[in-house]
C-alpha cells in the first residue's frame, strides 16, 4: 500500500508542514510506503495507486494555492469514476482565516467522491511549532488508518 502527499510548500514554513505529515506517516506505519511530491510532480496515475491522500495547500488570495489547483485540475477526470472514496485528509497553512483555501478544496474533493477522514486542519496566524505537531499527528492518523484497514 501506498499514501501520497501532495503539497505545496513555497516557504522554509510550509515545507517544515510536509516533513512533519510525512514523518507522522512513516512513524505510524511500517507496511505503508509514503510518497511525497510537489503539485507539479504529482499527477494521476500517482493518485490512481495510492491507497490514501494527503494534500498540503498554502491559502494565496483567499483561495486554494494556484498549484494545488492546477493539480487538482489535472487528475479530477481521470480519477473521478476510479477512486470514488479515496481516504483523504487536508491541512491548509492560511495567514487569515484558511477559509477560502478549505472551502475550495473540500468542494473539488466532494466532487470526487473521495472520503475525509477527518474535518480539514486549517493553521492560520504566525507560524508556531504546534503546527508541525499537528500536521505529524494528521499523517500518523491517515497512515494507522490505512495499515489497519479502518479506512
Amino acid at each position: 500500500m501506498r499514501l501520497l502527499i501532495v503539497a505545496n510548500c513555497p516557504s522554509s514554513n510550509t515545507q517544515k508542514l510536509l516533513q512533519a505529515t510525512a514523518r507522522g506517516a512513516r512513524a505510524a506505519s511500517t507496511d505503508l510506503a509514503v510518497e511525497v511530491r510537489q503539485p507539479l510532480q504529482a499527477d494521476a496515475e500517482a493518485v490512481l495507486g495510492a491507497a490514501g491522500v494527503i494534500l498540503g495547500s498554502t491559502e494565496n488570495f483567499g483561495s486554494v494555492s494556484g498549484l494545488m489547483k492546477d493539480f487538482l485540475e489535472r487528475i479530477y477526470y481521470p480519477c473521478l469514476d476510479k477512486t470514488q472514496g479515496l481516504p483523504v485528509a487536508i491541512y491548509i497553512k492560511g495567514g487569515l482565516d484558511g477559509q477560502g483555501a478549505k472551502t475550495d478544496m473540500e468542494r473539488i474533493i466532494t466532487g470526487l467522491r473521495w472520503k475525509h477522514v477527518r474535518p480539514p486542519l486549517v493553521l492560520t496566524g504566525d507560524f508556531k511549532p504546534e503546527f508541525e505537531t499537528e500536521c505529524e499527528e494528521l499523517g500518523g492518523l491517515l497512515a494507522a488508518g490505512l495499515e489497519s484497514g479502518v479506512f
